[in-house]
């Protein structure tokens, strides 16, 4: 007698597993695979120096053109640096970096879909006007109640990050009873805000590094599809961060091949986007990954 169920539902969820989608200004996209989202720093700070570029020079240009030839499907572009302990850059500074830069890439690579790395809703919204395609913002609205309303009006995906506090104390605010739960329940809240804000696709980060110790970043990485729950898009951004460096003894710069081992974790465990520093790499590790989960 076989075991075949009667609800034939059950296989079709297995062999046909719901298409991920995200519009953007009215264009539709297929996340049929996992994406990489390639890294550009628009500032002089980031914790990363290959990552930085000038946004007023052919470097960025350079930078763009790589990351695009190798496979990213989205670039980041981010004129705050976030890393812990930085500096505090002022609203003016970041828009001088980041416009500037929006309109340069739009022009040259009218294709690419432009992810812009700010909590600030005036950023946000000015970028959007000049071309960008996504919002990313590190402290899904905590740092700026205005931002989850504007982009709700700009029809664009929005990507909410976990994290505490702010860039400068938010390695103080490391504390959770229970951590997987309490991130859980600040996405399920955020998720709410988005929809009644008329945000139409969420991408969940759930902010590697941020307000979070050592023990905690590996922790999440390894209960990654818990996250699964909400039915939204992931992403993983770990490249080359201190939970790797520190764990191995070595710079930032040495981190490479750490990064690619946590990418396939987070790979395995759910992740539908990998923010990275390292385009080529991460698309092997995704070629590699689909080997073994056709």
């Amino acid at each position: 007698m076989n075991n075949i169920p009667s609800d034939t539902s059950q296989i079709e969820d297995s062999l046909f597993p719901t298409k991920i989608t995200l519009q953007s200004k009215g264009k539709l996209f297929l996340l049929d695979e996992p994406w990489v989202m390639g890294i550009i720093n628009i500032t002089p700070d980031s914790f990363y120096a290959g990552s930085r570029v000038n946004p007023h020079t052919e470097q960025l240009l350079r930078s763009a053109e790589k990351q695009l030839l190798e496979g990213a499907k989205i670039l980041d572009l981010g004129g705050y640096s976030s890393r812990p302990g930085a500096k505090d850059v002022s609203t003016a500074d970041e828009l001088h970096r980041i416009i500037p830069a929006v309109k340069l890439l739009k022009k040259e690579f009218p294709e690419a879909l432009l992810s812009i790395d700010t909590f600030r809703h005036q950023v946000a919204g000015e970028a959007v006007s000049a071309g960008a395609d996504i919002i990313n913002d590190i402290s899904g609205g905590e740092l700026d109640p205005e931002m989850i309303p504007t982009v709700g009006k700009m029809e664009v995906p929005y990507v909410c990050m976990h994290m505490k506090g702010n860039p400068q104390d938010m390695h103080e605010k490391t504390d959770y009873i229970d951590l997987e739960k309490e991130i859980l329940f600040f996405f399920n809240k955020k998720l709410n805000q988005c929809r009644q804000a008329g945000i139409k696709d969420v991408i969940l980060d759930p902010g590697f590094g941020f307000a979070k110790s050592l023990d905690q970043n590996y922790r999440i990485l390894k209960n990654l599809s818990y996250f699964k729950n909400i039915k939204c898009p992931i992403l993983a951004g770990v490249s080359r961060k201190s939970m790797i460096y520190k764990v191995l003894e070595i710079t930032p710069d040495e981190a490479l091949n750490g990064t690619t081992a946590l990418n396939m974790a987070a790979l395995i465990n759910g992740a539908s986007i990998l923010r990275v520093h390292d385009v080529k790499q991460a698309l092997e590790t995704i070629k590699l990954y689909k080997q073994i989960y056709p």
